[in-house]
C-alpha cells in the first residue's frame, strides 16, 4: 500500500493540529510516559477560547496546564499529580474502573471519543508507526476515536506485539521530537527491602510475575537473583527488570502463555529502559483489555501477582485509591490480577504495604477503613498479605482468624490496640 502521500499531506504543526477539537467534544490523550506534550501544550493554549470539553486519560505528569480554564474538563480513569488536587477540588472528575474494561467501555457506543491524541514512533516501510511505551488504552482509544491526531517522534521506541497504527488511520500528523517523560529508579527503604523478602520468600523458580513501579517491587526484585526460569506478564514495568534480564534469571522460559515474551501493556523508566524496549523481541506489548483480562493472566503458570495499598482493614477489605474522602489514584489494574493469579495454577495473589504511614503515627492495618476510603479490591478476592513484619494468607480464613492474621504483621506499637478495637469480631 503507498501510505507516504497520506502522511505527507497531513502534516501539520501543532497549533494547526489542535483547531479540529472543537467545543463539547471528548478528548482522549496518551498517558504515562507517552504524553503527547507539544500537543497538550498546543491544546492548552486555546483553552480560553474552548467549551465543555472533555480530556479522559490515565496518569499524567507536570503541571495540569488546563486547571485555570472553566471549558476543559479533566475526566480520567487513573489519578497522577497532575490532577489530584483539581479532582479533590471539584474541578476535575475520577471514573471508577478496572483497566481490563476501558477498552470495553469506549467500544460500546455509549462513550464516544471525538478525539485521539496519540504519540507514535515514526513510520516504517511499510506505513505501521508504534504506540511504544504505551499501548494499554492508547489503542482502543485510537480505534474508536472520530478523528486520530498523532504526535510522531522519533524518540519513541518502536515497541512490537499488538501495538500498531497504520499511517491511513490517522487524520492528521504532528512531526515533533522530544525526550519521553522518564521515572527514576525508586531505592527501597529499609521497611521496603524486609517487605520485600518477605515476598521473594513465595516465590518459586520458574514463577511468572506482574508487579508494578516504585520501592516494593524494586525491593522484591532484587531479592530475586539466584532464581531461575522467571517470567513477566504484567501491566507494566520498568528499569528494575533489567538486572534479572541481562543475568539470564528472567527468560519467560516456563510460562503458560506466550512462553519466552515479557507480557505487557506500558512502560515507565528511563531512557536506558525505552532503548532496551526498543525493535526488542523480547517485549511484546499489547492493550490492557487482553493483559489484564483475569482469563488471560489465569492461563500462567505460578502467577504472583503483587500489588500495592494505602490501608486495609481487619476484615481484608483493600483500599488502594483513596485517603478518606480524597482520591489518590485509581482502581488500574490491581483487581484484574488479584483474580487472574488467585484462578492460575499455583497463583499467589500478594497485597503489599508497609505496616505504617505519616512516619511511623498510623497503622495502615485498621479497624475499619477511614470514612470515605474505597474498597479496590474485596475481603473475598484478598489471599496473602505482606508488610515488614510478615506474609499471611487470609483464604478461607473467618473475620475473627483474618483480625489475629492480619495483627500479627501489624507493628507492634498497634498490636495492643487492635486487638482491643477487633473485639466485635470475636463476639460470640
Amino acid at each position: 500500500m503507498e501510505w507516504k502521500p497520506h502522511y505527507d499531506s497531513r502534516k501539520l504543526s501543532p497549533a494547526q493540529a489542535v483547531t479540529h477539537i472543537k467545543n463539547g467534544q471528548k478528548v482522549f490523550i496518551s498517558g504515562n510516559a507517552s504524553m503527547p506534550r507539544a500537543l497538550i501544550a498546543a491544546l492548552a493554549d486555546r483553552a480560553g477560547e474552548l467549551k465543555e470539553v472533555e480530556l479522559n486519560h490515565l496518569l499524567t505528569f507536570g503541571e495540569d496546564p488546563f486547571k485555570s480554564f472553566e471549558g476543559v474538563r479533566d475526566n480520567a480513569w487513573f489519578l497522577g499529580p497532575a490532577i489530584r488536587d483539581a479532582v479533590n477540588e471539584g474541578k476535575s472528575d475520577y471514573i471508577p474502573i478496572f483497566l481490563s474494561e476501558i477498552a470495553k467501555l469506549v467500544r460500546g457506543g455509549n462513550w464516544p471519543i471525538h478525539v485521539a491524541m496519540i504519540h507514535v514512533s515514526p513510520p516504517d516501510q511499510f506505513g505501521y508507526m508504534s504506540y511504544g511505551v504505551e499501548c494499554s488504552i492508547t489503542k482502543p482509544c485510537a480505534e474508536a476515536a472520530e478523528l486520530v491526531i498523532a504526535q510522531v517522534n522519533p524518540r519513541m521506541p518502536r515497541a512490537l506485539g499488538d501495538c500498531f497504527i497504520h499511517v491511513t488511520e490517522v487524520d492528521y500528523f504532528v512531526e515533533q521530537e522530544e525526550e519521553l517523560f522518564e521515572l527514576p529508579l525508586k531505592e527501597a527503604s529499609d521497611v521496603e527491602e524486609r517487605i520485600g523478602k518477605n515476598i521473594a520468600e513465595l516465590i518459586d523458580d520458574g514463577a511468572t510475575l506482574q508487579l508494578g513501579i516504585g520501592g516494593i517491587p524494586n525491593a522484591v526484585l532484587n531479592q530475586l537473583r539466584n532464581h531461575k526460569d522467571l517470567g513477566i506478564h504484567t501491566e507494566m514495568f520498568s528499569d528494575g527488570i533489567l538486572p534479572l534480564l541481562s543475568a539470564g534469571v528472567l527468560n519467560n522460559q516456563k510460562k503458560g502463555l506466550h512462553r519466552g515474551k515479557i507480557m505487557t501493556s506500558f512502560a515507565m523508566g528511563s531512557r536506558d529502559l525505552y532503548d532496551a524496549i526498543d525493535n526488542n523481541p523480547i517485549f511484546e506489548f499489547r492493550p490492557s483489555h487482553y493483559v489484564n483480562d483475569p482469563f488471560v493472566i489465569a492461563q500462567n503458570h505460578n502467577m504472583v501477582a503483587i500489588n500495592s495499598a494505602i490501608s486495609i482493614d481487619l476484615t481484608g477489605q483493600v483500599n488502594s485509591d483513596s485517603m478518606g474522602h480524597n482520591i489518590f489514584s485509581g482502581i488500574g489494574g490491581q483487581v484484574d490480577f488479584i483474580r487472574g493469579a488467585s484462578r492460575c495454577p499455583g497463583g499467589k495473589p500478594i497485597i503489599a504495604l508497609p505496616s505504617t504511614a505519616k512516619g511511623g503515627k498510623v497503622s495502615r492495618i485498621c479497624p475499619v477503613l477511614a470514612p470515605g476510603a474505597g474498597v479496590v479490591t474485596s475481603r473475598g478476592d484478598v489471599h496473602y498479605v505482606a508488610t515488614e513484619y510478615g506474609v499471611v494468607n487470609l483464604f478461607g480464613k473467618n473475620v475473627r482468624e483474618r483480625s489475629q492474621l492480619l495483627i500479627s504483621i501489624a507493628h507492634p506499637d498497634f498490636r495492643e490496640e487492635l486487638e482491643k478495637e477487633s473485639f466485635w469480631l470475636s463476639r460470640g
